[in-house]
């Protein structure tokens, strides 16, 4: 009775809203609604409500769009007689509706995402068997030795735990491949990765072919050990200490839990922000999905395997014959069938690894393709939306996860949609200048409200626009190169731990330039057209505003292109540790300010110090958060900078063992909290308005950037030519 009520009153509901929605009303009463729903929104959020408060915000803009959708498909679409405008206006709305689809998605998934859950590691009692994986292909060793470390350090029984390297780098089809330089540098992995897994105590394996890729190693790996859960970490993600106690517990509260998800925290910048240097004051792009999308997946049991940083039921993977691999994103594609076999999962919002982004433009855009890609496959092979076994929320999940992927195409319509208008005089958008304004600019807005409604903190003004635009450029290429052949795409390890020595443009950074000049063009045919056209002047400056629009994220994208070079050869974390400094025997007092995977910064108490030379070597001595006692590691002095009784010391550390790695290990990455203190001094919600001031500010600066490096690169290029001749002459 209580359900029938319920499904009566909803439909009541829904009834009103088509009503109010479909009702025909003049532009004067339209424009006059669209400023009191964007001015009920802005009082809300100005008083900081939530809860309630929050859904009736939200639902005031969904009306507001509902209502824009109404116009949009009853009056604006070009006449099917005129073809040449009718197609690009078809497009053109299509591309708004997949907009419209993904907002109303997100809605459902993250209106009332769930909070963070508490604490779990000091409520951990029982310890089930872990088989920690860390699957490799071609990073460095050193890289490997930290992270094998940090693994290796988890504060959890040792008879309890195993560390796996499995290595596809160093397979029998490698080795033995009739390729020499590749089979001998083969062996040299081999032998090479075997000596440091047994200096570590971890366990090396790999197989005989490589087959089916990260899945094919993973489930190699799975055949040969016997642990109760299974922990994933990619090559460049380190374990802090606390890992496994924030996250095996739950599976003893659900015997139907298949994965414990927790967030992946990166050290490094990526391009775009290392290029535009906001790493250190805007969230980063993947804390808008690990900050809140993942919570609001969780609240629907939909929260899925990222790939690393995760823990997994054995119990659960064996049922389903271990990871699956079919499409290149082999775990989404896992937690997917794993979901439709009844299994749930669970997300814990904390970050409890340190890994290392794309370094590079090129390597960033090779990684996003392949993650578009694996989830077009996904869309093509296992269609969530008929998944048995998937609850509705669940299928309404993956599908937003997977069609998301799709925003290449309706990114570039709406890139060249008013070029149709100003260089071909192409009405594909019927509306006049007032309708416009009724219409479009308060669906405009109140987007941007929702959009700061929903992920405030996690995701500045604009910036979703960016990167949208920087990636769609050499995405779309590979969605329609997987919808056209869905089996061709192979899995492509992303380069991880690059520099860049030189600043210069991105080898992939010229369809940018190319572009912007388009619509600076189009910016010109715009003034030009507003004087020799006036009676269509307020069309004219509409689509030439959207030009505009689309000219700021374009200049901006110049910046993003423009690599800059970098003196330090990784990224310094910044920490707080007392420690001592010691020289020739002699002892100091000292902090470590800030460490990286290669060297650390100490602050030194000099009174009574041995003068200390460039390029000799010295010792650091601290306490490792295990509580052990005092451990020592040597460096050799790089730079020092004296103030008063304090010395700043810049050190490069000196592994000579396994030992020295698990110390850098507990430098660098031991500490969780230190994750979450740099995420929560970054996350800060601007507002429109500023973010806006804000975005325009620094696309104007890096448009003149990027125009400045292609300036640069044109004057070399043709030095160099100049060179080149006189020497063949």
């Amino acid at each position: 009775m209580h359900t029938a009520r319920s499904i009566l009153i909803w439909a009541v509901i829904a009834l009103c809203g088509i009503v109010l929605i479909t009702l025909p009303v003049n532009l004067q009463t339209q424009l006059i609604a669209g400023t009191v729903v964007v001015t009920i929104m802005a009082i809300i959020k100005v008083l900081k409500r939530q809860g309630t408060w929050r859904l009736v915000a939200l639902a005031f803009g969904t009306a507001i769009v509902l209502r824009y959708v109404y116009w949009r498909t009853s009056y604006t679409l070009p006449p099917v007689n005129q073809l040449e405008n009718f197609i690009p206006g078809l497009l053109l709305y299509l591309a708004e509706m997949y907009n419209v689809a993904m907002l109303m998605l997100s809605l459902f998934i993250v209106a009332t995402p769930l909070p963070p859950r508490t604490a779990r590691a000091a409520k951990t009692q029982n310890f089930p068997t872990v088989d920690v994986f860390v699957p490799s292909y071609n990073e460095d060793t050193n890289l490997l030795a930290n992270t094998l470390a940090s693994a290796k350090a988890m504060d959890y029984p040792p008879d309890k735990l195993r560390v796996w390297l499995l290595d596809d780098g160093g397979t029998a089809q490698k080795r033995n491949s009739t390729k020499v330089l590749e089979s001998r540098a083969a062996i040299a992995r081999h032998n090479e990765l075997k000596q440091l897994c047994d200096d570590l105590e971890v366990e090396y394996l790999t197989r005989e072919r490589n087959e089916h890729a990260k899945a094919g190693n993973l489930n190699n790996g799975l055949e040969h050990s016997n642990g109760e859960l299974i922990a994933v970490f990619d090559a460049d993600h380190a374990p802090a200490r606390d890992f496994l106690r924030e996250t095996v517990g739950y599976f003893e509260d659900d015997p139907k839990l298949f994965l414990v998800q927790t967030p992946h925290f990166f050290i490094n910048p990526d391009p775009l922000e290392r290029n535009l240097r906001t790493f250190d004051n805007m969230p980063s792009e993947n804390e808008m999905f690990y900050g809140i999308i993942q919570r609001g997946l969780d609240k629907w049991n939909a929260a899925f395997f990222c790939g690393s940083a995760a823990v997994l039921s054995r119990r659960a993977l064996e049922s389903q014959n271990g990871f699956s691999g079919i499409s290149i994103t082999e775990d989404c594609e896992t937690a997917l069938a794993l979901h439709g076999a009844g299994w749930n999962s669970i997300y814990v919002d904390k970050p409890l690894i340190a890994g290392l982004q794309p370094a590079t433009f090129a390597s960033f855009i090779g990684q996003r393709s392949r993650w578009a890609q694996g989830m077009m496959q996904i869309l093509r092979f296992r269609f969530p939306l008929l998944k048995r076994g998937l609850t509705l929320p669940q299928r309404l999940c993956y599908m937003s996860s997977t069609l998301f992927w799709l925003f290449p195409f309706p990114r570039v319509i709406f890139l060249f949609a008013p070029l149709f208008y100003l260089f071909f005089d192409l009405e594909i958008f019927t509306a006049s200048g007032s309708e416009f304004l009724a219409y479009t600019l308060a669906y405009m807005l109140v987007n941007l409200m929702m959009q700061n409604y929903l992920y405030g903190s996690f995701r500045w003004p604009w910036i979703s626009e960016l990167y949208e635009y920087v990636q769609t450029v050499h995405l779309l290429p590979a969605v329609v190169s997987v919808m056209l052949n869905p089996r061709k795409p192979t899995f492509k390890v992303t380069a991880k731990d690059e520099s860049i020595a030189v600043s210069r443009l991105s080898e992939i950074s010229r369809p940018f330039f190319v572009i912007f000049a388009v619509q600076i063009i189009a910016l010109a045919v715009t003034i030009y057209r507003v004087y020799a056209e006036p009676y269509k002047a307020d069309v004219t400056l509409v689509v030439g505003g959207w030009n505009l629009i689309n000219l700021i994220l374009s200049g901006c994208a110049l910046g993003v292109v423009s690599e800059r070079g970098e003196r330090a050869s990784s990224r310094r974390v910044r920490v707080d540790r007392r420690s001592e400094f010691g020289t020739d025997g002699n002892w100091n007092s000292a902090s470590i300010e800030d460490v990286s995977v290669h060297g650390a910064r100490l602050n030194v108490f000099n009174r009574g110090m041995e003068p200390i030379k460039v390029g000799s070597e010295a010792t650091i001595r601290f306490q490792p958060y295990s509580g052990a006692d005092m451990v020592t590691l040597s460096v050799v002095i790089r730079n020092i900078e004296q103030t008063g009784d304090i010395t700043a010391v810049g050190c490069q550390y000196v592994p000579k063992g396994a030992a020295d790695h698990r110390l850098i290990a507990d430098l660098v990455f031991a500490n969780s909290d230190q994750w979450t203190k740099f995420q929560q001094a970054r996350r800060r919600n601007p507002g429109i308005i500023r973010g806006t001031i804000w975005f325009l500010s620094l696309s104007f600066y890096q448009t003149s950037r990027g125009l400045i490096y292609l300036f640069r690169g044109v004057g070399s290029d043709r030095t160099q030519q100049r060179q080149e001749a006189k020497a063949r002459s």
